[in-house]
């Protein structure tokens, strides 16, 4: 069983307003998000919510997620991996950690790490493009514990560094796994990337 813990509470104080309902096409970043993961094998969802929750909340809908709040989002990313872990099915072997800002992290690419995961004998699973790691990562819930010790803003991948060993990467065609749209030039170029993909 994978656990899709979506990571949707940040201020996006760079941006000035709340990247994750920040409109791209018919859908804002979060919906679009949400709606790769839904179309995915992956078993559950866990949308952690704190900026802005009850507007997210609403984007969100009657999809079939868990919607939780992190009332310390303000002290960092970690603070919201903490929320979605606590909330995690207690039959799951692992987490799949995903941004709100990557819209274009399709169902394929999803379940091409699922299936890396399932297959290949690692804790920790994560795309790889042109060389550079990217999101969305898998982790064994056997890291839960170490996931559950950062602090602050420090993300995930400090485990990727503490055990190279048990790291698999996975080489994908996709540079989006790279995307992180923090400022409004990112932002636009999106849109961009968006408009072209919808008159091809």
């Amino acid at each position: 069983m994978i656990s899709a813990i979506l990571l949707a509470a940040g201020e996006s104080k760079r941006m000035g307003q709340p990247k994750q309902l920040l409109p791209l096409g018919d859908k804002t970043l979060v919906e679009h998000a949400l709606d790769n993961l839904l179309a995915s094998r992956v078993d559950e969802v866990i949308v952690v919510t704190g900026n802005q929750a009850e507007t997210i909340a609403k984007k969100v809908g009657k999809r079939p997620v868990k919607v939780v709040l992190n009332p310390d989002y303000r002290l960092g990313m970690s603070t919201s991996l903490k929320t979605g872990l606590a909330s995690i099915d207690k039959d799951a072997e692992a987490v799949m950690v995903v941004l709100a800002d990557q819209p274009f992290i399709d169902a394929a690419l999803i379940n091409r790490l699922i299936d890396e995961f399932t297959c290949r004998n690692k804790g920790i699973v994560v795309p790889v493009f042109k060389g550079k790691r990217g999101h969305p990562i898998i982790f064994a819930t056997k890291y839960r514990d170490e996931l559950l010790q950062l602090r602050g803003d420090a993300g995930a991948k400090v485990l990727l560094q503490s055990h190279p060993d048990d790291v698999l990467e996975v080489a994908v065609a996709s540079g989006h796994i790279h995307v992180d749209i923090d400022d409004m030039d990112s932002y636009e170029l999106q849109k961009k990337k968006l408009k072209k993909r919808t008159n091809q």
